[in-house]
C-alpha cells in the first residue's frame, strides 16, 4: 500500500467531509440513545459506553 503525498483533490476533500458527518451524525445518535460504540485503540478494537458488553476474562 502507498501513501499518497500533497493535498487532496476537492473532490476527495468533499467526500472526506461527507464521511466525517456521517460518523459525528451517528455518534451523536449512538450517545443520545445510550448506545455502546466501538473504537479502535492500541491496536485493537475496544467498546466505549456504559452498556458496552464486558470483556471475557
Amino acid at each position: 500500500m502507498t501513501t499518497p503525498t500533497g493535498s487532496p483533490s476537492p473532490e476527495a476533500l468533499i467526500i472526506l467531509k461527507a464521511l466525517r458527518d456521517a460518523v459525528t451524525k451517528n455518534l451523536e445518535k449512538k450517545r443520545r440513545l445510550g448506545h455502546y460504540i466501538v473504537i479502535w485503540q492500541d491496536g485493537r478494537p475496544v467498546l466505549v459506553g456504559e452498556d458496552a458488553p464486558k470483556p471475557e476474562s
